[in-house]
């Protein structure tokens, strides 16, 4: 092979090597951040920037990603630990924490390990607060609880770009002794509250019950006053109708002693009567009784039939 060939060849080489080299080059400047992550750029061992997500650049061989930091809302198992309580019981509490990253720096260079610092916070909050709080509190106000947590780790969580979101207790487990003891109390309430809920029922039974009988007298004294009106009302018309009749009586005899025939009819009547009752006292008394010139018979026929004209005569006037 001539001498320009060679030179020729050993240039192609070159040239390979100069674009295999542009090309790595390249592809190590070139970055592509994905979305909610960024990459901390560190230039000689010292901090250059940061990256966020999309197309970014670095310098080969001089920058490098010191850290890959996700942007993310994490969760973190909060291990089971041992706590006490404001009245000095024992308690077993675990839970869940969430938290984001909002300043990668800060979570890279201010912390060496964000996770399990947070983590750790979590759980000497967690016991400095439910040793706050009695017992029975702990159970009733978890929501509380769970709010003073988030608000006591943020505050000592800043320094790190950390940004708790909520803190949630998933079990608080006492000892076998509370258990029990609250598992008594638990049933003597429900054996309280069915006794309430019997002792209602009683009373409720014995109100209607009476007011059934309440009831039922008003309806018995309203139908015995009912019936009293009716009746009542029964003898008045009763009454009025015997009067009526009593006077359409006298109209009628009145009527008729105002003739020559029931003058007549009235002197035979009444002289029958005087005889009749003068019988009955000769039959009931051992003393006889002589009529005398004026009270004879006649005498009294001719009295009464004065006394029957005087009566027509102010009815006629």
């Amino acid at each position: 092979m001539d001498p320009v060939s060679q030179i020729l060849d050993i240039l192609f080489n070159i040239e390979v090597l100069l674009l295999i080299f542009v090309l790595v080059v390249l592809k190590s400047s070139i970055k592509f951040v994905p979305q909610n992550r960024a990459w901390l750029i560190e230039r000689f061992g010292k901090y250059q920037s940061t990256k966020e997500a999309g197309l970014n650049f670095i310098v080969p061989f001089v920058d490098r990603i010191a850290a890959d930091r996700s942007l993310k809302e994490q969760a973190v198992d909060v291990p089971s630990q041992s706590a006490i309580t404001k009245d000095n019981i024992s308690l077993i509490v675990d839970g869940v924490l969430y938290f984001r990253v909002l300043d990668p720096y800060k979570a890279t260079y201010g912390v060496d390990d964000y996770i399990f610092a947070v983590t750790q916070l979590a759980q000497t909050t967690m016991r400095s607060e439910l040793g706050k709080m009695e017992l029975d509190k702990t159970f009733e106000e978890r929501d509380l609880l769970n709010t003073n947590i988030v608000t006591a780790i943020n505050s000592a969580s800043e320094p790190w770009g950390i940004q708790v979101l909520r803190y949630e207790i998933k079990d608080i487990v006492p000892p076998n002794s509370v258990m029990e003891a609250m598992e008594a109390q638990m049933k003597a309430e429900r054996v309280k509250r069915a006794q309430i809920l019997e002792s209602e029922g009683d009373r409720q039974s014995a109100i209607n019950v009476a007011e059934g009988k309440k009831q039922a007298q008003v309806l018995a004294a309203e139908g015995e006053k009912a019936e009293q009106i009716l009746s009542a009302e029964g003898e008045a018309q009763a009454i009025i109708a015997v009067a009526d009749a009593q006077a359409a009586a006298l109209r009628k005899v009145g009527e008729a002693a105002d003739t020559e025939q029931g003058q007549k009819a009235i002197q035979l009547d009444l002289a029958t009567k005087a005889i009749a009752a003068k019988e009955a006292i000769a039959k009931e008394s051992s003393v006889v009784l002589l009529p005398d010139s004026g009270t004879d018979t006649s005498a009294l026929v001719a009295q009464g039939m004065s006394i029957i004209s005087a009566i027509n005569k102010q009815q006629k006037g």
